[in-house]
């Protein structure tokens, strides 16, 4: 009888391990793959979309930079050649 009892702890203790072991690899995946909460998901594609934005934003004022340098080297060229 005691053995029966020690060997449906020992079971039980194995399977209450694993259990345990799985449920936090699989939470360690969840967090890994995008958060817990649709709200920290939609929190990250609010900031990834804010950061295209200013990438784009840059891209447009490098062209105008490279645009003025090219206006203002021309302008000078065109006073030393007179």
């Amino acid at each position: 009888m005691q053995m029966a009892l020690v060997v449906a702890i020992v079971f039980g203790g194995i399977v209450l391990a694993l259990a345990i072991i799985g449920s936090t690899i699989l939470m360690a995946i969840k967090i890994l793959r995008g958060g817990f909460s649709r709200k920290g998901q939609k929190l990250e594609a609010d900031q990834a979309r804010m950061i295209q934005e200013i990438y784009q934003g840059l891209s447009r004022m490098e062209e105008r930079v490279e645009a003025l340098e090219t206006i203002i080297l021309d302008s000078k060229g065109k006073d030393h050649a007179s």
